[in-house]
């Protein structure tokens, strides 16, 4: 895989589109008080009408440059979905939420048949239906990734049953979802869109009217990538838009990282030379870009004191020209507040600060932690682990520094392995934890990072096992 754009071509291109402003109390001046909010340094105070608004140049919708990621919905009494999978769905707060972004310019809504445990859809749409119908941008995926799915009549109801829990009779932007995922991707691909004939049945739904824009989300193999960009060159499907995943550590690391990744230079690079519009998943990297470790947020919080650590990711993310959304899992109403004030509008990234985010991505990759993202495609397990906390806990350690390590003569290891082995049973209860894995790889096949469960599993495990052999003297 040949690489034809560096960092600072890329620099270069996005300078046409991306709207700047050095404050937001600039971008306020001279408006009107009865159409903003009250003007503060307070990010959390967001004028409204000023989210930065990207052009669709296949059809001219004006689609907010942040679009709401509806992955991991609010849960009655704050549970968490993915350790309690019958908790309710909080619909007044994703009402609430909903609402708070309409008025502050998002206008992009993504969820799936698959999210929280299939209930995603139906609370997107009872959220929406209270608005009016031109006011907002809805996409949605045919997530038919068990064989159950892949008959022709199932994966036709999958995507009729979308329509109903999203109580419309259109979808403005349709994703064949994950593609490129599983052990045999170029099979399973062909299983799920091409033997069943589904693509050319939602190339014919489009033509109808139900489907405004057709595009995919890529995960893994990029042969599959190429080939559909392939297709898309020779006229034999056309691809309004592609989904992928583009942050700064894997903007050049993604495929050191994990062999079965894809960089996101080359992936952007592919979409922005046939002017395909980009929709940007996982820019804080399941959260991982927010957490990094306290000794390089420093740097960042040195440049900027008033930013988040997240707010640099999500600047990067919105920079390139062509990227049509930044999609982001809103779980919590200060997270909205946060990610509307960012792209409020979006100040691009500098050549400077791109140095600085080149060089922090490089102490990340040294740190070596388990590219896991928290997307809970893998949950849940059939054995009852909860591999997303298992994973968060082993990539704390590393990254807060308080990883007990006795070949390195840890003076500090009796205090690093107590805090590592009381942290592991508060986040995960003991019979969820990696020593119960038995291996089946049930979990693999959904993982988009394609990270290899088990083996991630057993190498905690052992981990985990020396730790606890020696004791607070040693």
């Amino acid at each position: 895989m040949k690489k034809t754009i560096n960092r600072r071509d890329f620099l270069k291109i996005f300078s046409g589109t991306a709207i700047a402003s050095s404050s937001l109390l600039a971008a306020c001046k001279g408006k009107n008080d009865s159409a903003t909010e009250a003007k503060t340094s307070d990010k959390s105070m967001v004028p409204r009408g000023e989210m930065t608004m990207r052009t669709n140049p296949n059809n001219g919708d004006k689609v907010s440059i942040l679009g709401y990621g509806m992955m991991r919905l609010p849960l009655v009494d704050g549970a968490k979905l993915k350790d309690n999978s019958d908790a309710d769905i909080d619909q007044e707060m994703v009402n609430r939420q909903i609402d708070y972004a309409l008025e502050h310019g998002i206008n992009y809504f993504d969820t799936s048949p698959v999210y929280c445990q299939g209930r995603s859809e139906a609370a997107t749409g009872i959220a929406l239906k209270r608005h009016k119908r031109d006011k907002y941008f809805i996409a949605t995926k045919l997530s038919n990734f068990s064989p159950e799915t892949w008959p022709r009549e199932a994966s036709i109801k999958m995507f009729e049953d979308s329509l109903k829990n999203l109580q419309t009779d259109y979808i403005d932007y349709l994703l064949l979802h994950a593609i490129g995922g599983g052990d045999d991707s170029l099979a399973t691909f062909n299983s799920r869109y091409m033997d069943n004939g589904i693509l050319d049945w939602l190339v014919e739904q489009k033509k109808k009217g139900r489907i405004r824009n057709l595009g995919f989300s890529y995960h893994g193999d990029v042969k599959i990538y190429d080939m559909l960009l392939k297709w898309h060159d020779e006229g034999k499907y056309h691809w309004d838009f592609v989904q992928i995943e583009l942050n700064y550590l894997d903007w050049s690391y993604a495929d050191e990282i994990n062999p079965r990744n894809t960089d996101a230079s080359y992936l952007y690079e592919e979409l922005k030379k046939r002017n395909i519009p980009a929709v940007i998943m996982e820019p804080l990297l399941g959260g991982r870009l927010a957490n990094i470790p306290t000794y390089i947020a420093k740097k960042l919080k040195q440049r900027r004191p008033e930013d988040s650590v997240a707010s640099w990711a999500f600047r990067y993310a919105g920079t390139p020209e062509g990227v049509l959304t930044v999609l982001s899992g809103m779980t919590y109403m200060e997270h909205l507040k946060e990610n509307v004030a960012t792209y409020s509008p979006l100040e691009p990234i500098s050549k400077e600060e791109d140095k600085l985010l080149m060089s922090i991505a490089d102490e990340i990759y040294n740190l070596k932690t388990i590219p896991c993202n928290e997307c809970n495609y893998c949950m849940p397990c059939p054995y009852g682990l909860n591999i997303p906390a298992i994973f968060s806990h082993f990539n704390k350690c590393i990254n807060d520094g308080i990883m007990p390590n006795r070949g390195e003569k840890d003076p500090e290891y009796a205090k690093h392995r107590r805090a590592y082995l009381i942290g592991y049973d508060r986040s995960v209860p003991k019979l969820r934890q990696a020593d119960h894995c038995v291996g089946c790889k049930e979990c693999n096949e959904h993982c988009p990072q394609r990270i290899n469960i088990p083996a991630e599993m057993r190498r905690i495990d052992r981990f985990t096992e020396e730790v606890r052999r020696y004791s607070d003297k040693l």
